[in-house]
């Protein structure tokens, strides 16, 4: 595939988060692509890269979502559990570079104004009181210094009776 953009692997590790069961909805994978980068792409690039990757058969449209097809989820996967997700770009930028078309493909059109009703629905999401699954968990706070599982000190039998008398 012939020239590699960064939104084109940052869409496919969106994708490959969003639709693990199931096809996943527009605004699902712009959640995931905010989880992966902290940053949603403009809609232009945004939908130029659903037409590229569409045209080279990398996703379809299933069920009124979007899914990675087999050979997709082959570039997607293949990588340490461990790795960071600049780290996972770069190896599916890598493996997209590799890429050959093979036959023709149901190309998906985006307009600019359904990508950015779905980001205007995604940060309002994102704001509301609702549980936000992209939010850091908070810790709980300690009331004592004591580590859990942490004992009194032993006192013998002996101790004790020399208090008392």
């Amino acid at each position: 595939m012939y020239p590699v953009h960064d939104v084109d692997a940052i869409l496919l590790l969106a994708m490959s988060l969003a639709a693990k069961r199931r096809p996943a909805e527009l605004v699902e994978i712009l959640a995931a692509v905010d989880l992966a980068q902290d940053a949603i792409p403009p809609e232009t690039k945004l939908s130029d890269s659903f037409y590229r990757l569409s045209e080279y058969g990398l996703i379809c449209e299933q069920d009124g979502g979007y899914a990675l097809t087999p050979d997709a989820q082959q570039i997607v996967s293949g990588h340490a559990k461990k790795a960071k997700s600049q780290e996972r770009i770069y190896d599916i930028k890598e493996k997209l570079a590799d890429f050959h078309l093979n036959g023709v493909h149901t190309i998906i059109l985006l307009t600019v104004e359904q990508i950015s009703a779905a980001i205007s629905a995604h940060q309002a999401t994102k704001k509301s009181a609702g549980k936000n699954l992209l939010m850091p968990k908070t810790k709980p706070v300690e009331e004592d210094n004591k580590r859990p599982g942490q004992r009194k000190p032993f006192k013998s039998f002996a101790t004790r009776r020399r208090k008392e008398g």
